[in-house]
């Protein structure tokens, strides 16, 4: 079934690409295309980035952790600024909204503010997390997703799924088609981090994990196709 207004996480390591570090324009691009279609159908997309491939926590435990998290709120904003360019590139109209204030590079979010950008056919970007530490970007996608009243949160990583133990090490691990999110949390599957889990769970907001790679794997999962696995919260 075709969903209405989504939220799409994109991880700083997927817009790196084979880069590893900074971004791959030719897989920005991609992700803009497909994204377009969807707008185009009607579809109002949110988009949260990380910023690994800037900034992964501390760099030395003589840092302070709040200082470190607040680099990652700024690494956000600066792949928020890139992708919105890139999405424009591609013909779409983009607002960048963010939790405080960042001169004139961002609006400051109001739910008010998104949902009319929204209804303009905007995709909008909500950078810079929560504004607060020791909240990642799987909070902060999830908190706006409630906020928004998103119907689902979309994740595109580099697995095609949720599995029972990480594939990558264990050759007999099984992925999941559907599983509930009371599962997760209770086998502690780490598709997003245990504070977001939580708050997915409490307000019933859905998630979707499928692999960015695969061919139109964002568009099909904007039109409710996953190839991948589905979080319920019934």
């Amino acid at each position: 079934m075709k969903n209405r207004r989504v939220m799409l996480k994109l991880s700083g390591e997927a817009l790196a690409g084979k880069n590893g570090r900074g971004y791959d324009e030719a897989v920005v691009r991609g992700v803009a295309r497909q994204v377009k279609a969807s707008v185009d159908a009607g579809v109002q997309v949110g988009i949260v980035t990380g910023g690994g491939n800037y900034w992964r926590g501390r760099t030395s435990e003589a840092m302070d952790r709040t200082k470190a998290d607040q680099i990652g709120m700024l690494a956000t904003i600066m792949n928020c600024i890139y992708v919105s360019e890139m999405f424009r590139a591609e013909g779409m109209k983009t607002a960048i909204l963010s939790p405080f204030v960042c001169g004139t590079m961002t609006e400051l979010f109001s739910k008010d503010l998104a949902v009319k950008y929204f209804e303009e056919g905007r995709v909008v970007f909500f950078a810079g997390g929560t504004g607060h530490p020791y909240f990642s970007t799987d909070t902060g996608i999830v908190l706006r997703a409630i906020e928004v009243e998103a119907e689902v949160i979309l994740l595109a990583k580099s697995i095609d799924g949720v599995y029972n133990a990480d594939p990558k090490i264990d050759p007999d691990a099984k992925r999941y088609d559907r599983i509930s999110m009371k599962e997760v949390i209770d086998r502690r599957l780490a598709v997003i981090d245990l504070t977001a889990s939580v708050m997915c769970q409490e307000n019933h907001m859905p998630l979707a994990v499928f692999d960015l790679n695969e061919e139109n794997s964002i568009a099909n999962a904007m039109q409710g196709k996953i190839n991948g696995t589905i979080v319920t919260v019934d």
